[in-house]
Parts: structure tokens; C-alpha cells; sequence
């Protein structure tokens, strides 16, 4: 077991059971502080089941999850929010109705709510956070526009915006480019470039062009189990990889 304090995730012996199957089988990870990690696989290697773990939404049945060197496993989901880990589903979640300013500021961490922010003046603090973010997220020329009637891959950024909004240090995607056009998702990747300056990224992806442009590192996981880690290169080369990519 590492003692490490310099990974901003460190996951050791992960294991979880549904029903007497292993998802996640004595998994072991360690993130480092500003890295972009790719986690690739086939279907059903328990890499949505990993990031459930991660931010709480499901509990590990034995296995460490350390954060910042902070043990995770029995907090509640919305604790680990607050110690800085955001997580991002497949479905953009955003208020279609209010403006791209409102869904940024709404997410802002101080308690504001939907009806809060509504009715209550913006404090300087929060323009100035909503600025920066949608300047990260490319949405500075759309703030008064309804969120409704971005694009599609905008609505995706405009949810990281809103993860951002909350200045996670651990910022978790799920296949963040399903459904973009070429463009948006050359855009997409050089969003992922510059927010993982200041904070560790996961990204779970299927698109192996994409992931050749964003990681820092890839872990390829297989039936609950890391199979292989390390250069988009070095994997690709991995016999065991290509055994279970082409077996499938």
C-alpha cells in the first residue's frame, strides 16, 4: 500500500458487489494532482461503476478511497462535493428555461438556490467567478442568452461550467463528447487542456482519436480490473488490450 501523499486520488484494493458480481474487482489507481487521466474499456468494465464509487453515488463493499490523503469510503456524496470532487453524467443537467448567467451562478457553492438566485442581487464575487468560468468554458458571448437554445455541445460545457462554478479539484466526465459535431469536439478537448492546469480530470471515453489528443495518461479496465496503464502508445501496443478490444 502507498503512503503517498502527493496523488490528489489514490484508490487501493476497490472492490464492489451487485448481487455477488465483482464490478470493481481489488482496484487499485492513483491520480496525480493536474492530470488528465483517461479511463478506456469495452462495455461492462465498471468504468461508470468506478466514478460511482469515487463521488459517492455508490458504496465500496471493501477497498480505500483516499482524496487529497483524506479517506472517502463512509462519507455521503454531498460531503465529497464540498471536499472538491465534481462529476459529470452522460445527460447535461442545466436549467433550460434560466440564462447561461443564472445556470453559473445558481451553481455557485454558497448556498444559493434556483429561487435565491432569481430573486436576490449577484454579489461582485459571484460576477467575477461567472465571468472567468465562462470564459474557461467558452460561453462569455452567450451569458444572457437561454440555455435552452445552446447547442448541444455547448449545453455540455455549460454543465462543466457549472462543476467548475464550485472549483472542484477533482473534476470527473463520462463520455463528455457523445453527440458532438468535429468542431465541438476540438473544442471540447482544448476546454479538458485547460481546466486540468489547476485540477486532476478523469474522463471516461470511447472515442480513441479524442483520447489520443487529451490524456495524460490512459487506464484501460476490464472486468472490474485495470488491465493495462500508462501512454495512449504503450496501451495500444499492449497484447492484452488488443485481445480484449479485437475478442470483443
Amino acid at each position: 500500500m502507498s503512503n503517498n501523499t502527493d496523488f490528489a486520488l489514490a484508490v487501493e484494493d476497490l472492490s464492489v458487489s451487485f448481487d455477488g458480481f465483482k464490478a470493481i474487482d481489488a482496484l487499485t489507481l492513483y491520480i496525480d494532482k493536474n492530470e488528465l487521466r483517461v479511463i478506456i474499456g469495452p462495455n461492462g468494465a465498471g468504468k461508470t461503476t468506478l466514478l460511482d464509487l469515487i463521488c459517492g453515488k455508490t458504496k465500496a463493499s471493501s477497498g480505500s478511497i483516499k482524496f487529497k490523503n483524506e479517506e472517502l469510503t463512509r462519507l455521503p456524496e454531498y460531503t465529497r462535493v464540498r471536499r472538491g470532487i465534481g462529476r459529470k453524467f452522460q445527460t447535461p443537467s442545466i436549467y433550460e428555461n434560466l440564462s447561461v448567467f443564472q445556470n453559473l451562478e445558481v451553481s455557485f457553492p454558497k448556498g444559493r438556490s434556483v429561487l435565491g438566485a432569481l430573486f436576490f442581487e449577484c454579489s461582485d464575487e459571484v460576477r467575477a467567478r461567472v465571468q472567468a468560468v465562462a470564459g474557461e468554458i467558452g460561453l462569455a458571448d452567450r451569458l444572457d442568452g437561454e440555455a435552452g437554445l445552446l447547442s448541444h455541445g455547448q449545453k455540455q460545457w455549460l454543465e462543466i461550467g457549472m462543476l467548475l462554478m464550485q472549483e472542484p479539484e477533482l473534476l470527473m466526465l463520462d463520455e463528455p463528447i457523445a453527440g458532438m459535431s468535429a468542431r465541438e469536439r476540438e473544442l471540447t478537448a482544448e476546454l479538458l487542456q485547460r481546466i486540468c492546469r489547476n485540477r486532476s480530470v478523469i474522463v471516461i471515453e470511447h472515442d480513441m482519436d479524442f483520447v489520443k489528443q487529451i490524456a495524460h495518461k490512459v487506464t484501460v479496465m476490464h472486468q472490474g480490473r485495470i488491465l493495462a496503464e500508462g501512454s495512449m502508445e504503450k496501451v495500444q501496443n499492449d497484447p492484452k488490450v488488443i485481445d480484449v478490444y479485437l475478442g470483443h
